[in-house]
C-alpha cells in the first residue's frame, strides 16, 4: 500500500535498547485496527480487528490486517491485548489464532467473553487472561497497565507498555463522557500520574479529531428515545451495533416506560446481548423479552424490536427487512431508529436501506434528524484535555482516515508537542523509539487481505478488478473455430454477451472484423492458439470501445480442427 514517505525502503534491524511500532491497520482507515510492539526481539500485538468493504470491492465479506510481517515470528508473541469489544478490534482474532492457537489473548471481562464466542464459531479454544483497570501484568519485556476509558461499549481499557526503551499509551478508543450510564469515566488520574512519569510515545485515538467541543454524553439520548417512543403508534424497530450494549440498555429502558415488549432480531445481536445480560453488563428487567415468534400475539403498539444493520450491511436483519426479504414485514405506521453514526464509505447502503423502509411507509428516525446516536469517541476538546494532562513527549495518531490523523497531528502540535515529535504514519509504516524520539525508518508490505465466504487471502486486487468489470460493464464470449492446417475461419464467430446487449444482433459489424483479422494472421503465418485468442481480444475491445464506449470483460476462444 502506498503511504507518505515514498523514499522508504526496507527497515534496518531494530535497534538494540530501542522499541519498535508498526501499525497493520488502522492508520488510513476506520478498522482493521492492529498495532506490533517489538521490543529485544520480543512481539506485543495491541488490538485484531476487522474492516468492512465497500462498493468497489464486491463479493468481499471481510477485510483483514495483513498478517505477514509476523507470520514467521508468531513464536515470538508474547500476547494479544485486546481494548474492547468492537468489531474493528477483535474480528480478526480467529484469523490470526487460526495460525497459532495458543496465542495468549488479554482483555476484559466482556471483550474476552465476546471474542471467546467468535473463536467457537471457528473451533478454537484460545489461551485467555482477564484483565481489569488498576490491573499490571508483564509479558516478557512488555509491562502492561491497562486503564480504564469510556467509550460506546462497557469494560474498554487503555494500555500503558513500560519496556526500557520508554513508557508508551496506546488509549484505544475512548472518550470522556463525565455522566456514562455505567458510571465507568475514563481515568484521569491515571493519565495524569502516566504524564507525571514521563510518557515517550503516545498512540492517540483520532476518529472525532475535526469535531470541535466535546462529544454529546450518553444519557442525553434518553429523552429523544422517549419522544419517539410515545409518538409511535404501532412497532417499534432499533437498528444499532450488535455490541452497543449502553444504547440497547436505553432502548430497553425505554420501551419498560412505554409498556412494550422487547424483541432481538439478528444472530449476533441475540448472541452479544445475552452475553452482556449474562455478565451483568445489560440489565433486563422480568418479563420484558420475547421470542421473535410471540410477536404475532402482541399488539403493534405494544412491540420493540432491536436488530442489526444500521450500516445497511447487506445481510443484516434490517437490510433484509427493507427488501422485503425477512420474516418482519415493515409497514405503515411502524417507526424505525437508526441508533449509528455513519461509517465513512457505508453512506450509499444505509440510505438505500432508509428508502426502503420508507417506501414501505415506515417513519425513520436516524442521527440526521434526531438525536438517537452520540459517537464513541473523543471530540476535539477532549484530546486536548488528554494532550494537557499527559505531557507526550512523541505523538502517533491513530485511528482514523487521512483527515482524522492530520487533525490529532495539529491538535498535539497546539498543546506544545513539536511538529518533527508528531509521526504521521500509515499502514506498515515502521517507527522506532530510540533515546526518547520516535522516528520513521522504513516501511514493510502491508496489504488487504480480503475473506471472500471461507477463502482467506485467496481474492486479489486483480480479481476485484475484474469483479467490478464484470459488474460494471459486462462480458464478451467469442468462439471462432479455425482450420488447424490453414489457419482460416472455418466456424464463427459466434458471440455472446451478458450485462452489455439485450440483442447479440448488435455483434453482426464485428463479426466481420474478427474473420478479417483472423484471415490476415493466416496469411502472416499466425498459427499460435493464444496469439490468435489475443488478437481476438483485441479486435472486439476496440470496436467495443470506439463503438459503445464500454470496456466489457472479453473473453476469446479459439477452437482448431
Amino acid at each position: 500500500m502506498s503511504h507518505p514517505h515514498p523514499e522508504l525502503g526496507p527497515p534496518p534491524a531494530p535497534p538494540a535498547g530501542g522499541l519498535r511500532v508498526v501499525a497493520l491497520g488502522g492508520l488510513g482507515e476506520v478498522g482493521r485496527n492492529m498495532t506490533v510492539f517489538e521490543y529485544a526481539g520480543r512481539l506485543l500485538v495491541v488490538d485484531c480487528g476487522v474492516l468492512f468493504p465497500e462498493d468497489f470491492q464486491p463479493g468481499v465479506d471481510l477485510i483483514l490486517p495483513d498478517f505477514e510481517y509476523i507470520r514467521d515470528r508468531l513464536d515470538d508473541v508474547e500476547a494479544v491485548v485486546l481494548t474492547h469489544g468492537h468489531e474493528d478490534h477483535i474480528g480478526a482474532v480467529p484469523y490470526l489464532l487460526r495460525e497459532k492457537p495458543d496465542l495468549p489473548v488479554i482483555g476484559s471481562r466482556l471483550t474476552l467473553a465476546m471474542v471467546e464466542a467468535k473463536l467457537q464459531e471457528h473451533r478454537i479454544t484460545p489461551y485467555t487472561l482477564e484483565v481489569r483497570e488498576g490491573q499490571r501484568e508483564r509479558f516478557g519485556p512488555f509491562d502492561c497497565e491497562f486503564l480504564a476509558v469510556n467509550h460506546s461499549i462497557p469494560d474498554a481499557l487503555a494500555v500503558a507498555i513500560r519496556t526500557p526503551a520508554g513508557l508508551v499509551v496506546h488509549t484505544g478508543d475512548f472518550k470522556m463522557d463525565q455522566l456514562p450510564l455505567d458510571g465507568r469515566i475514563t481515568d484521569l488520574r491515571a493519565l495524569a500520574r502516566l504524564g507525571d512519569e514521563g510518557v515517550d510515545l503516545l498512540l492517540i485515538d483520532s476518529t472525532n479529531a475535526e469535531v470541535p467541543g466535546f462529544t454529546t454524553p450518553e444519557r442525553d439520548i434518553a429523552a429523544v428515545l422517549d419522544t419517539v417512543f410515545a409518538q409511535a403508534t404501532k412497532r417499534v424497530i432499533v437498528a444499532s451495533f450488535a455490541s452497543h450494549v449502553h444504547r440497547v440498555q436505553q432502548v430497553l429502558d425505554a420501551a419498560v416506560r412505554h409498556h412494550r415488549k422487547v424483541a432481538f432480531v439478528g444472530r449476533s445481536m441475540v448472541r452479544n446481548m445475552g452475553l452482556a445480560r449474562d455478565l451483568g453488563y445489560l440489565d433486563v428487567p422480568a418479563g420484558l423479552l420475547v421470542d421473535v415468534k410471540a410477536l404475532d400475539d402482541l399488539p403493534d403498539d405494544q412491540i420493540v424490536l432491536v436488530c442489526t444493520g444500521s450500516q445497511g450491511e447487506p445481510m443484516s436483519a434490517l437490510s433484509r427487512i427493507a427488501n422485503r426479504d425477512h420474516v418482519i414485514r415493515v409497514g405503515e405506521g411502524d417507526t424505525v431508529i437508526l441508533a449509528s453514526s455513519l461509517i465513512p464509505g457505508n453512506e450509499n447502503p444505509v440510505y438505500r436501506v432508509i428508502n426502503g423502509l420508507s417506501r414501505w411507509g415506515a417513519k425513520v428516525v436516524h442521527k440526521a434528524n434526531a438525536l438517537v446516536h452520540v459517537s464513541g469517541h473523543a471530540s476535539a476538546g477532549e484530546l486536548l484535555y488528554v494532550y494537557n494532562i499527559i505531557r507526550p513527549s512523541n505523538v502517533m495518531p491513530v485511528h482514523g482516515e487521512w483527515r482524522h490523523l492530520r487533525a490529532n497531528a495539529d491538535l498535539a502540535v497546539l498543546t506544545g508537542v513539536p511538529r518533527d515529535r508528531t509521526v504521521l504514519a500509515e499502514d506498515g509504516v515502521v517507527v522506532d523509539l530510540v533515546d526518547g524520539r520516535a522516528s520513521i525508518v522504513g516501511a514493510v508490505p502491508c496489504g488487504y487481505v480480503y475473506v471472500d465466504g471461507s477463502s482467506v487471502g485467496d481474492v486479489t486486487e486483480s480479481s476485484l478488478k475484474d469483479r467490478r468489470i464484470l459488474r460494471d460493464e459486462g462480458f464478451i464470449s467469442v468462439v471462432v473455430v479455425v482450420d488447424s492446417v490453414t489457419g482460416k475461419v472455418s466456424g464463427g464467430p459466434e458471440i455472446h454477451a451478458r450485462g452489455f446487449a439485450e440483442d447479440d444482433s448488435v455483434f453482426g459489424e464485428v463479426r466481420s472484423l474478427v474473420e478479417e483479422a483472423l484471415d490476415r494472421a493466416a496469411a502472416e503465418g499466425i498459427g499460435d492458439r493464444r496469439q490468435l485468442e489475443q488478437l481476438v481480444r483485441r479486435t472486439v475491445g476496440k470496436w467495443v470501445s470506439d463503438t459503445h464506449r464500454r470496456r466489457p470483460m472479453i473473453i476469446p476462444l479459439v477452437v482448431e480442427v
